[in-house]
This record gives C-alpha cells, sequence and structure tokens, in this order.
C-alpha cells in the first residue's frame, strides 16, 4: 500500500517507522528538514520538504497514486486542509488528526465526511476514554472491549500472591469441556511470548488473556490485585486528557487535578465546576503530600512532561496509592516504567496507531489495539465467507508460528478458541499476534 504521511514529529515518525515495517511504501512531508532527516533514519521513507496544505507539495509527494493519507501536523487546520486536498488529489482514502472534540458530533463528523475526509482521530479522547475504562478495572493494567463487549483483552502483571504463579498454562487440550478464557500471550524480560503448551507463569509476568464476559471477575482475580473503588482520585496536569477524564468522572468521584500554570489554573476551575483545581508543581513532594495524595485511591499523571509523570507516579506508588496510571510519550521510557511498578502507561502515538493501523488491512478489521508494553497488537476480524479459516479446524490453518486466535463470537455464542475448533462465515474473531504476522493474517479471513 502506498501512503503519505503528512508530519514528521513524534506521532508521524513512529506511524512511519511501524508502517514502513510493515512492507507499505510511506512518503512523509514535512516543511522541517531535521525532522525530515530523523524520521528517514529511523525508517526507509521517502521524504518531500514543504507545506502539506499547498498542492504543490502534495502533488511531488504523488498523492494522486496514494492508498492512504494521514496528516498528523502539529495545527489541527493543517491536518484538515491537507486531508481535503489530498481526497480531492486523488487520495483513496484521507484521515486526519484533530483536537476538537466539537468535530466528532454526528452532525459536524458529517460535513467533514462531505468535505472527503474519510475518518478524523482525536487521540487524547481515546486516551482519556482507556483512563476511564481502567478505572473501572482497577486490578488490570489494561483492558480492551471487543464484539460489544462480549469478549475481552485483559492484562496485569503477576503479583507474588498470584496463584498462577508455577502453573502451566491451560487450554490446549481439544476436550470437550468449554473454556470461558484462556492466555494468549505472557511479556517476560521485554519480551513477548505467544502462549504455548508447557509454558510455566512466573512472579512479573505480564499476562494477555481473552476472556468471555461472564469469567472477566474470575480473571481479574488471578492478578493477586484486588479491584478498588475510585472515591479519591488526583489528576496532575490540566492537558486534554486529565480535562477530559476530570469532565467525565466529577459527578461521581472527588477530584483534585493539578497544574502549575497558574492562569491555566484559572481557566480549569471555570470550567470544571466539581473539580478542585490546585496550583501546583506536582514535581514538589512535599507540597502532593499537603495536598493529599497519601490519601487517593487513584493518581493520573498526564503533563506534557514523560520524566515528571514517571516520577509523579513513582512518589504515588511510594504513598501506597492502589491505581497509578501516567502517560509516558517517550516509548523507550515504557519498561523502565513498567519495572518500576507502575500500574498502566498511556501513550497517544500507540493510541493513533491503534486507530490508524486497521486503515492499512487488506481485509476487514473492525477493531485493533497496539498494546502498551508488548510488541503483540490484537487484532478483531470478520471471516468471510468461503474464507480460508473457514475450510480446516484452527489447528490445521497453519497460522504464523507468533499468532494465536483467543475467541470467536457467532451470533449470540461467545466461545473461547481451541485447536479443534472451526470457524464460519461472518464469526467474529478476535487474535494476538506479533508485528511480523500483521500483514500475514488478513488472508485467512478474507
Amino acid at each position: 500500500m502506498k501512503i503519505v504521511i503528512a508530519g514528521a514529529g513524534e506521532m508521524g515518525s513512529h506511524l512511519a517507522k511501524m508502517l514502513s515495517g510493515n512492507g507499505h511504501d510511506i512518503t512523509v512531508i514535512d516543511s522541517d528538514p531535521k525532522l525530515l532527516a530523523d524520521v528517514a533514519s529511523l525508517a526507509d521513507v521517502l521524504t518531500v520538504e514543504g507545506d502539506s496544505t499547498t498542492f504543490a507539495v502534495l502533488r511531488k509527494a504523488s498523492v494522486r497514486k496514494c492508498d492512504l493519507f494521514i496528516a498528523v501536523n502539529h495545527v489541527e487546520n493543517d491536518n484538515v486542509v491537507a486531508a481535503v486536498l489530498a481526497k480531492q488529489l486523488g487520495a483513496k482514502k484521507s484521515i486526519a488528526r484533530i483536537d476538537n472534540n466539537e468535530y466528532l458530533e454526528p452532525n459536524n463528523k458529517e460535513i467533514f465526511i462531505n468535505m472527503g475526509i474519510d475518518y478524523l482521530f482525536y487521540p487524547e479522547k481515546v486516551a482519556a476514554q482507556e483512563v476511564i475504562n481502567l478505572l473501572g478495572h482497577t486490578s488490570t493494567t489494561e483492558y480492551v472491549d471487543f464484539s460489544s463487549g462480549r469478549l475481552s483483552l485483559v492484562v496485569f502483571r503477576l503479583d507474588p500472591t498470584s496463584s498462577l504463579i508455577g502453573r502451566e498454562l491451560s487450554g490446549f487440550k481439544d476436550d470437550a469441556a468449554q473454556l470461558s478464557y484462556r492466555t494468549v500471550a505472557i511479556a517476560r524480560g521485554g519480551q513477548t511470548i505467544i502462549a504455548r503448551q508447557d509454558e510455566i507463569f512466573m512472579e512479573g509476568d505480564m499476562v494477555y488473556v481473552i476472556a468471555r464476559q461472564d469469567a472477566v471477575k474470575e480473571v481479574m482475580e488471578f492478578s493477586g490485585h484486588s479491584n478498588v473503588e475510585i472515591n479519591n482520585m488526583m489528576i496532575l496536569g490540566g492537558s486534554r486528557i486529565g480535562i477530559r477524564i476530570a469532565t467525565e468522572l466529577q459527578d461521581e468521584v472527588n477530584i483534585k487535578l493539578i497544574d502549575y500554570n497558574a492562569e491555566k489554573a484559572y481557566r480549569l476551575a471555570e470550567l470544571l465546576d466539581k473539580t478542585l483545581i490546585i496550583n501546583e508543581d506536582g514535581r514538589h513532594i512535599e507540597a502532593m503530600l499537603e495536598e493529599g495524595l497519601a490519601n487517593m485511591d487513584a493518581f493520573i499523571a498526564v503533563t506534557g512532561r514523560s520524566e515528571t509523570n514517571i516520577l509523579a507516579a513513582m512518589l504515588a506508588k511510594r504513598m501506597g496509592v492502589k491505581k497509578v496510571i501516567a502517560e509516558i510519550e517517550n516509548l523507550d521510557y515504557i519498561n523502565l516504567a513498567e519495572s518500576i511498578g507502575i500500574d498502566t502507561i498511556i501513550n497517544k502515538k500507540l493510541v493513533t496507531a491503534s486507530n490508524i493501523f486497521r486503515f492499512t488491512m487488506s481485509t476487514d478489521v473492525q477493531a485493533i489495539k497496539c498494546l502498551t508494553g508488548s510488541e503483540a497488537e490484537v487484532l478483531e476480524f470478520i471471516v468471510k465467507p468461503n474464507a480460508p479459516a473457514t475450510k480446516a479446524p484452527i489447528k490445521e490453518l497453519k497460522l504464523p508460528q507468533d499468532t494465536i486466535i483467543g475467541g470467536v463470537v457467532r451470533g449470540d455464542k461467545v466461545f473461547i478458541a481451541v485447536g479443534n475448533m472451526e470457524l464460519s462465515a461472518y464469526d467474529r474473531v478476535v487474535v494476538f499476534a506479533m508485528p511480523a504476522s500483521i500483514s500475514k493474517i488478513g488472508y485467512f479471513f478474507n
């Protein structure tokens, strides 16, 4: 697929690296030659220097021949203009990053579709929603619903108290007993291991489980953590993510939002009438303790600096806060943050990748989730009539080695996949896969 990315900042360069690694032909546009040089050193891409909102530059990037145009410039208006122009010049699909929730309201969204933009995405809104979902499942580090919640991916780290430690992974025998969940992968020592028979659970493992809705509670108990009711919460950073979380939850939870910028704090106080806004520097330990950090059920660090978020989250963990979530945009820091005990990490690049990646698939992908702390991705496919996946039991399909089918939704019935199961047309199938296999999986369901 030929893909043109407008914007070589952090998000654009991450997308370029990810998509070029999957065999796509990538061209990146930016007016900053240094950013273009940086992205060219990271990935096998063509670069075009110039303004992506001009016809000349878009033509130079051969937008008329591209299958997918992605606008991720820093300025929202530039993205909208570039995406519209690209579609008019011949791009088959055109998508744009936005920073304004008003654009996503149904009537307004339709206007953009009529202008030629196929998809608008707002990373901060999706990231905030992920945080809100996780606050309802505090014993997990990630929680993703598929097929309207009938199947869920539950991710948790094994504490020393977990009953799973030392046990062998189950779910590989073709017996008659229907499973309600199964482990699909383990992340250990920076490596992701696709679940195989004879693998043993170890303390500190990050465990990825596909579960039916009726089994989610049971699965969560295996972590060794107990679910915590969130009554008091502290948010560090009046960012778009922080504002959205407070807006959604301030009627249900006692929230303190801390921001070091006095002018912004006054604006936030007017905007969030049921949230206590505090003008303070979250890096000052004494100030955080005075504001009651140790009494919080949850702490969420979403400032614009990964380093500040990590340090503040470490302090919160040390003070005994039960659920600690940090936004970490520097991908190099993610393993560090997980190793020091931060419960959950939010990353807008991975959120964006999950939103965009499905547009690059040759088959119909209903959902895709790029996971934090693992290279793997989870995808939901709809099986087409006469697809190769319908011709034999799962164990005989010769799926790529680093791929595993976790669950299947067939009408009103939900199944955890086992080797002797046969797939049918229109089944919704949740697949866990490593990056090298992503481009090969679609064949089986198309």
